[in-house]
C-alpha cells in the first residue's frame, strides 16, 4: 500500500509538469529562421531554441530542399517523421556519399561535425538538441542569412 501511494504521488507530480500533448494537425508551423535555406518551415514543440536548455523542433521541407554542409555547437538528434531525407557527413554536399532515411529513420550529429543533406520528397524531421541553436556553414557563402 505504501508503494502504491508513493507511485500515485509521483504520477500526480509528473502529470502537473506535463506539457499539453499535441497531434500532428495541431502543430503550429512558421517560417524557418534566416539561417535556413528558403522554403523550410519550423515548429517549436518544446523548449526555446534561442536559450540554454533542451529543445525539440520540427522542420518541414519541400521536395528538392537542400541544406549545405554545416555544423552545430551542440549534438543534434534527428528523427525523420515523413518523407525521404538524404544525409551525409563531410565538408561539401555530395549526393553519392549520402544515406537515404525514411519515416522512422534517425541520425545523430555530434557537435561541430560537418554534415549536409537534401530531401527527395516533401519531408518533416524532428530535431532535439541543447540550445542555444546555431548553424555554422562550412562555406560562409552558403549562409542564407548573409545574402
Amino acid at each position: 500500500m505504501i508503494a502504491l501511494a508513493i507511485v500515485m504521488a509521483c504520477s500526480a507530480a509528473v502529470a502537473d509538469d506535463m506539457k499539453t500533448p499535441i497531434n500532428p494537425g495541431d502543430v503550429k508551423w512558421g517560417p524557418a529562421p534566416p539561417t535556413f535555406p528558403k522554403g523550410a518551415e519550423v515548429a517549436v514543440l518544446s523548449g526555446d531554441p534561442s536559450k540554454d536548455g533542451l529543445f525539440v523542433i520540427r522542420i518541414k521541407m519541400p521536395s528538392g530542399y537542400k541544406f549545405p554542409a554545416h555544423n552545430h555547437p551542440t549534438d543534434e538528434y534527428v528523427t525523420v517523421i515523413s518523407g525521404n531525407v538524404h544525409v551525409g557527413m563531410g565538408d561539401k554536399l555530395d549526393e553519392k556519399k549520402a544515406i537515404e532515411l525514411t519515416a522512422g529513420g534517425y541520425v545523430e550529429a555530434p557537435a561541430k561535425m560537418n554534415h549536409y543533406g537534401w530531401v527527395s520528397s516533401p519531408s518533416v524531421v524532428q530535431v532535439q538538441a541543447q540550445g542555444p541553436f546555431g548553424i555554422t556553414y562550412v562555406d560562409p557563402d552558403d549562409d542564407p542569412s548573409k545574402k
